[in-house]
Parts: C-alpha cells; sequence; structure tokens
C-alpha cells in the first residue's frame, strides 16, 4: 500500500473487524486488568463508511478488554446514558437508553427492554450495594423503582417538587438511602425512595452525583449552573468548591479510585479540570485536547495516572498523566455520552 493510502485510511480513525483500532501504539498495561472498558457512543456525525462493509459507522455500546481495541454490542443506538453491571451477575449488563432500561444476559447479543412505553429515556439508575435487588432510575419526570432487579418498576418520587432527574447515586454503607440530582435541587430519600427531602437548592439541574470509593461520607455533583458540590456528611449537607466557576455547564465529575485526594470533571466550556488536593484548589487540564466542550472523563482502575476524556464530535483521548499531556484514541467526530469501566465476570 502507498503511503499516500495509508495516510488517508490512518485519517479516518478506522472502525475494524467489529473494533476500533487507534494504531497509536500501546503504553504499559497492568498485568491483569480487572476491568473492562465501556462506552456510550453516537456516531451518526461520521461520514466516512465502516471499513470492510457498507453504511455508516454504528452508534451504541462498545467494549475494550485492552483499551486499544473496541467491540460494537447490541443495536445500532444514538442514545446510550448509562451502562453498569448487575451486582449479583457480574456477566449482565443494564444500560440506560432513549427507549428505556435494558438489559442483556449474553454479552449483548440479545436485548430486553424492561419499562414499558411510558417510562422512556431513563438519565441514570444505580442498584442498591446493601439491596442488591432494589435498582433506582432517573426519568425526564420523576424516579423510578424496581425492587425484583428491573422486572417490574413503579415511580416513587413524593416531596420532590420539580421531578426531572439527570443523577442517582446509592449511598453504598446503607440501605435505601439514595441522592438524586433533580432539575432544581438535591434530593435525599432514607427509606427506599417512599419519601423524598431537599437537602440543596441548585439553579439548574444536576448532571452528575458520586460516593467517594475511599471515604462512604464523600459525595460529589457537577451541576449546570451552580458548579461542583461537596458533601463530607453523606450527603446531608453540601457547599460549593472554589475553583470552578459557574460560568459552564458540568456534565461529568469523577474520583480516581486510585487517588483519595485526585478528582477530575468536565463540561461545557469547562474543559478538563483536575484537583489533586481533594477538591481545595482545581487546575485546568484542557491543553491538548481539540476543544473545550467536554462530555465525560473516566479515570481507569487499573492504571494509576491515566484519565480519559470525550471531546465533544471529536475522538475518545487519554492521558497516562493525569491530563497532563493528551493523545487520540479512535472514534473520530464522536459524542461520547458515557465512559465507564465495569468489573470483569
Amino acid at each position: 500500500m502507498s503511503i499516500i493510502r495509508r495516510l488517508f485510511f490512518a485519517s479516518l480513525a478506522p472502525i475494524v473487524a467489529g473494533g476500533v483500532d487507534p494504531g497509536l501504539g500501546r503504553p504499559a498495561r497492568a498485568a491483569t486488568p480487572a476491568h473492562d472498558l465501556y462506552l456510550c457512543t453516537n456516531l451518526s456525525a461520521q461520514s466516512a463508511a465502516v471499513m470492510g462493509r457498507g453504511g455508516p459507522a454504528r452508534s451504541g455500546l462498545y467494549r475494550s478488554s485492552d483499551r486499544t481495541t473496541f467491540t460494537h454490542l447490541g443495536p445500532h443506538h444514538i442514545r446510550l446514558f448509562q451502562v453498569a453491571t448487575d451486582p449479583r451477575e457480574p456477566g449482565t449488563l443494564f444500560v440506560a437508553a432513549l427507549d428505556g432500561m435494558l438489559r442483556t444476559r449474553d454479552g449483548g447479543r440479545s436485548w430486553r427492554i424492561l419499562t414499558s412505553w411510558d417510562m422512556t429515556e431513563p438519565k441514570a439508575f444505580a442498584f442498591d450495594p446493601q439491596a442488591p435487588d432494589h435498582v433506582y432510575a432517573g426519568l425526564p419526570d420523576g424516579i423510578a423503582v424496581s425492587r425484583d432487579r428491573g422486572q417490574t418498576w413503579q415511580r416513587m418520587h413524593a416531596g420532590i417538587r420539580r421531578a426531572y432527574t439527570n443523577a442517582l447515586a446509592v449511598d453504598r454503607t446503607q440501605a435505601g438511602r439514595v441522592l438524586a440530582g433533580t432539575e432544581l435541587g438535591l434530593y435525599l430519600t432514607e427509606d427506599g425512595a417512599r419519601t423524598w427531602r431537599l437537602v440543596q437548592p441548585t439553579a439548574k439541574v444536576t448532571y452528575d452525583l458520586r460516593q467517594s470509593p475511599h471515604d462512604p461520607r464523600h459525595f460529589l455533583a457537577a451541576t449546570s449552573a451552580d458548579g461542583v458540590l461537596w458533601s463530607e456528611d453523606r450527603g446531608a449537607t453540601w457547599r460549593r468548591l472554589p475553583g470552578v466557576g459557574t460560568d459552564h455547564t458540568l456534565h461529568n465529575a469523577v474520583f480516581d479510585p486510585t487517588d483519595a485526594r485526585r478528582l477530575a470533571l468536565c463540561g461545557w466550556g469547562a474543559g478538563v479540570q483536575v484537583s489533586e488536593d481533594g477538591g481545595r484548589t482545581f487546575v485546568d487540564r484542557t491543553a491538548g485536547l481539540p476543544r473545550r466542550e467536554v462530555w465525560s472523563v473516566a479515570a481507569d482502575p487499573d492504571f494509576p495516572n491515566r484519565l480519559y476524556a470525550a471531546p465533544y464530535l471529536e475522538d475518545l483521548f487519554v492521558s497516562d498523566d493525569f491530563g497532563r499531556t493528551w493523545r487520540p484514541v479512535g472514534f473520530a467526530k464522536a459524542t461520547l455520552y458515557a465512559i465507564a469501566f465495569l468489573p470483569r465476570p
């Protein structure tokens, strides 16, 4: 193949034989990674055909076991919000999608829609680690709860004034204790969603909620108009962290599972911001990314110092020095709504 042809095909960031091959070198790996990397991907902006077959690139769910090649799972789907595993069946995947809550038990070969026609567009969901049959889902018109691992659902958001719910976090230390990020506030239930109370008003939507993997008292919330919020009493009270303004919408905030003092967040115009002192100060780590509009970030639990970022309509990017330098991985012109590391079955 000529040099010109090689350069042309490399520029497509191709999806080859069911997976993405970035061809950008492979950094040192952990001996045996304990997690696979999943992406909720929209590739509809790609104009190039998929190499090896006709038609546009397939949007939807992708999985990588080696952080280099990616395999498409399930149907072509333009809007997936979140993916997670069933705590009792690590081989079972749940996905929040436009259609509703989806489940596969065979590695993505077949899928079932679990929710009814009037429960669509769940933005987030969470299992209760202390009661793993219980699943909570945030909907545009409230919160749905399943007590039988997704088989049946009912709405349970009594006490929430504006019920649009984009984020959920279940307190892993207490069954039935859940925080919800809604259109105008953070709400807490301590009785499995039977009742909710407002613990922090917000000016607009809360897009992400996380509990620290290191200290269960610590919670983090990313908002669209109130910056990044922090709690040190399991979500009962909140304060705004300094160093992150309120002039940008924040889409995503994460704890680094390998370093208790390190946080990362991203947003629209905010780029990527990193704290290495437990949230006291933040440093802009956007240099090296093609734009400041970033949908999602994720810290790799198996590779210390590795951070992923997904700028809007660009490649997936990875950093092996937690955002100081970046390199593209693949998925040209992609919108990556979620990046997740899930335990291998």
